[in-house]
Parts: C-alpha cells; sequence; structure tokens
C-alpha cells in the first residue's frame, strides 16, 4: 500500500537528510519527495511517497514524530478526506500534422502548453497520480524527448491547522 505523508518541521539545516535518513535507514524505498517552504519561511512541508508491503510505517510516522524539528507529521492514507496533486512537465515531439492533436489531448487533461518550437511541445499537467498516468500514456505515442515530474503534495481537507500555529 502507498503512503503519502506530510511532515510539518523547521526550515533549518539538516532536516530533510534526517527524514529521509529515518525512511531508508528501516528499509523503505521513498518513492516521491517533495519539500518546500511555507510562508515566512520559518517552517517546511516535507511530502513523502512510499510504499509498505510490511505494514510497519505506522511505526516511522511515530518515529518522525519524535525528531526535535519536527513540529507535526500526518499519514494521509489514514486520513478520510485529503487532496493530493503532482506536476509534470513533458517534452512531445510535434511536427505541423501531429502538434493539433497533441495540443487537443492537452486540452482534455486542462493541461498547458508552456513552450513550441517547430519539432516539440512543452506541456505541464496537474493533477493526481491517475490523471497524470492516463495524460503521459496519451502522448507517450508521439514520442517524448525529456520529462520531469514532481512527486505527490497534500493537504487535509476542511479547517484543519497544524498543531502549534
Amino acid at each position: 500500500m502507498k503512503h503519502t505523508i506530510s511532515a510539518l518541521v523547521e526550515n533549518k539545516f539538516g532536516v530533510l537528510a534526517r527524514v529521509a535518513g529515518m525512511f531508508s535507514g528501516r528499509g523503505f524505498n521513498i518513492e516521491t519527495l517533495n519539500v518546500g517552504p511555507l510562508v515566512g519561511g520559518k517552517y517546511s512541508r516535507i511530502t513523502a511517497t512510499v510504499d509498505d508491503s510490511r505494514n510497519s510505517v505506522e511505526q516511522c510516522v511515530k518515529q518522525l514524530g519524535k525528531f526535535v524539528n519536527v513540529i507535526e507529521v500526518k499519514d494521509f492514507s489514514k486520513l478520510e478526506s485529503f487532496v493530493a496533486r503532482e506536476l509534470v512537465l513533458v517534452q512531445v515531439k510535434a511536427d505541423r500534422q501531429t502538434r493539433p492533436e497533441i495540443v487537443q489531448i492537452a486540452d482534455l487533461f486542462r493541461a498547458k502548453v508552456i513552450d513550441v518550437d517547430n519539432e516539440s511541445l512543452i506541456i505541464e499537467c496537474t493533477g493526481n497520480a491517475n490523471k497524470i498516468k492516463g495524460f503521459m500514456g496519451m502522448v507517450e505515442p508521439y514520442g517524448i524527448i525529456d520529462m520531469a515530474r514532481t512527486g505527490s503534495v497534500a493537504l487535509e481537507r476542511g479547517s484543519y491547522k497544524p498543531e502549534g500555529k
């Protein structure tokens, strides 16, 4: 089972390394990892996606919560309601004949063409993992030149406020 884990941490040197090291030290492969500062820069949010075939992520979440610079940890897969999104930038081969078809696919997925060249397009697509997978499946036959993909970023739905805020 995949788990999306979010940690609100102090934005200090070495915190990311300790968090990532805790997962790898216990044999977890971090499939995706995103980190970004929150407004004001005092805190950052680390969002990691891990596969837990051994059902031991719960112990990792508890241990993360004990770290000095960690304010709060959430396992979103245990919550009833949350929103998660990913971003992919993909450069697709596109000549005069295929360009309209590729743009139409982008429109169907509410993706944006952000760069146009004589031989390619760069498209930005955001959404949940299934939407990204579907979009990639549709543009792959045209020829993918290059791509960059984030992992999940997630927030709990509703009027949730982190502890200590």
